[in-house]
């Protein structure tokens, strides 16, 4: 079996002496009443045509209905506990979580109903500080967290 492998983007911003990060919650059933350790970061497959910092810009648009705006950071890549590869960059920007509009995907729901609903990829999104953002965040993408706190401090 190949390895997936995809990217994506962790916004921050800074609020007052504090780092926020911008994380998502996934639509659909499955995710519908989960939140501690459900929210993510906006990500998705890299297709054989693009790099991995296009792919993250057009997860972003995808996903949160949001452009980049400049240069982003190359964080760190992980493997999620699916097995998926993740690269992942930094983007200091600030986004209007009120006005995110994602993409939609079709599933057959109820299953084997022969029935399909559309659902958001991305139902939500919000600011969560970083110091509280662990518990939030889905463990796999826990190590992103410590990278971007690593990047802050040598920034100063």
């Amino acid at each position: 079996m190949m390895v997936q492998h995809s990217a994506g983007i962790l916004f921050y911003r800074r609020a007052g002496s504090s780092v926020e990060v911008l994380l998502a919650h996934p639509g659909g059933p499955y995710w519908r009443n989960k939140d501690m350790g459900a929210w993510q970061i906006p990500k998705g497959v890299i297709w054989p045509d693009e790099d991995a910092a296009t792919a993250a810009r057009r997860e972003a648009m995808e996903e949160l209905g949001v452009a980049v705006e400049g240069d982003m950071q190359p964080l760190v890549q992980i493997r999620q506990a699916g097995g998926k590869i993740v690269e992942v960059f930094a983007r200091e920007q600030s986004i209007d979580p009120a006005k995110i509009i994602s993409n939609r995907f079709k599933l057959e729901w109820p299953p084997r109903s022969g029935m399909f609903q559309s659902f958001p990829e991305i139902d939500s999104a919000r600011w969560i500080p970083l110091a509280e953002a662990d518990d939030a965040i889905l463990a796999s993408q826990r190590p992103l967290l410590a990278a971007l706190r690593i990047l802050l401090a040598k920034a100063g």
